[in-house]
């Protein structure tokens, strides 16, 4: 079986963050969806689990930081290419994210940008030519 990984985020409101991540490209899961959560599928192996904050206290005790001050994880997707990266940043824009809220990189072989979701939470979006990176890294040994 392949392997998945769910990424849980306290949301202020589910359904603002829903038609966020829905502008972006993921699909809701309604099996998994109900007015205190959203499952939204990123890809076959990633799905990202939008809770409201009461129902993230399900699951934990812990205080909930304000991500828009505070950062626990930054999350990274890869992305076919540079371009693609760009896209994803202006997409995240354009439905009411914040674009490059960390220093976007470009080291020939590798290529970055961010975005912030409305809540602050931090994806990264990232290519990387695999060849190039490991002859540049053979070049420095």
């Amino acid at each position: 079986m392949t392997q998945m990984i769910f990424v849980n985020l306290p949301v202020s409101d589910v359904q603002a963050s829903t038609a966020f991540y829905e502008a972006l490209g993921a699909k809701k899961n309604a099996v998994f969806s109900n007015e205190t959560s959203s499952s939204m599928v990123i890809s076959d192996s990633i799905t990202v689990m939008l809770l409201s904050h009461e129902r993230w206290h399900d699951f934990t005790p812990k205080q909930i930081p304000d991500a828009k001050t505070s950062a626990q994880v930054l999350l990274c997707l890869s992305m076919d290419s540079p371009e693609a990266c760009d896209a994803a940043v202006a997409n995240a824009e354009k439905a009411g994210g914040t674009a490059d809220p960390t220093p976007k990189q470009d080291h020939g072989f590798m290529y970055g940008r961010s975005y912030e979701d409305p809540d602050g939470h931090i994806w990264e979006v990232m290519w990387m030519d695999m060849a190039a990176m490991q002859k540049a890294m053979a070049a420095q040994v």
